[in-house]
């Protein structure tokens, strides 16, 4: 959690009533004469997840002990030529992260800064495998950050033996009938 401390409550009153409703408590809570104000730390690691691989299982395992409450969501590309169709990934990724309380699964067909603002979100996580990978992601996360500058993307370096992984490739091997038991989380090995 991120705690604010104000010593005088009154002259903060506004900013109380002006922060985010994603609070702890919607009372102030007052401690020594300390304002304080509990928010959670809210991040979305947005993706189509088609399939979870290894890559971006590190990610999110990464993440989550990094945020209070991480969100995975999925996004609808039509332009992808898709493994698994855009509900069964929504329910893949919810039974796969079930037992893990801070990590949520929403699928969302909207544009991403959107979907952070409905879901509390403040922070954009994204894996990055390369330098290529940076120029893009870095061109996106700057134009989420002039259509809402309240969003900063995080960026996490892939791990070196997850840096050649990616869904693309990992679909193409599976359609020319290759094993991809190395490439993908075990348990989306039970979805196919």
């Amino acid at each position: 959690m991120t705690a604010f401390a104000h010593k005088d409550k009154d002259a903060n009153a506004k900013e109380y009533r002006d922060l985010p409703k994603i609070l702890i408590s919607q009372e102030p809570y007052y401690h020594d004469y300390h304002y304080i104000c509990l928010m959670e730390r809210i991040a979305l690691f947005p993706g189509t997840f088609d399939p979870l691989t290894l890559g971006h299982n590190d990610i999110i395992e990464r993440a989550s002990g990094m945020f209070d409450k991480l969100y995975l969501g999925i996004g609808e590309n039509s332009s992808k030529n898709n493994l698994f169709s855009f509900d069964k990934r929504v329910t893949m990724l919810k039974e796969i992260y079930s037992g893990n309380p801070k990590i949520s699964v929403e699928g969302y067909k909207e544009l991403t800064v959107n979907f952070c603002k409905k879901i509390g979100a403040t922070f954009i996580i994204r894996g990055l495998r390369s330098a290529t990978d940076f120029d893009y992601e870095r061109n996106i996360a700057e134009m989420n950050h002039k259509l809402d500058p309240s969003i900063d993307t995080v960026f996490l370096i892939s791990r070196p033996e997850y840096a050649a992984i990616t869904s693309t490739i990992v679909r193409e091997i599976l359609k020319n009938g290759g094993d991809i038991s190395h490439f993908v989380d075990r348990r989306v090995m039970n979805y196919l």
